[in-house]
């Protein structure tokens, strides 16, 4: 093992997220076309902050619908220069 305690991001970098070598959500956006994409990214938003205090450590579900809403704006943002 390692000499030192591995610190999980379950927020920004999940590890299962990245099984087999490419971070899901990078082969989504490959997937799709640009306006699924930033549906999705909308649409996850809304889940984290729906379920906020129903499920899991709420403010993990706040942090999480702050990621994919700047995701979301960062991808807004590139496409409009």
């Amino acid at each position: 093992g390692l000499p030192y305690p591995v610190q999980v991001d379950a927020v920004n970098l999940p590890p299962h997220y990245e099984v087999g070598g490419i971070e899901t959500i990078e082969y989504m956006q490959a997937k799709s076309t640009p306006y699924e994409f930033k549906g999705h990214l909308r649409l996850t938003a809304i889940k984290y902050l729906s379920r906020t205090g129903y499920k899991d450590d709420a403010l993990q579900d706040l942090k999480k619908a702050q990621w994919y809403l700047n995701r979301l704006i960062k991808e807004c943002e590139d496409a409009n220069g």
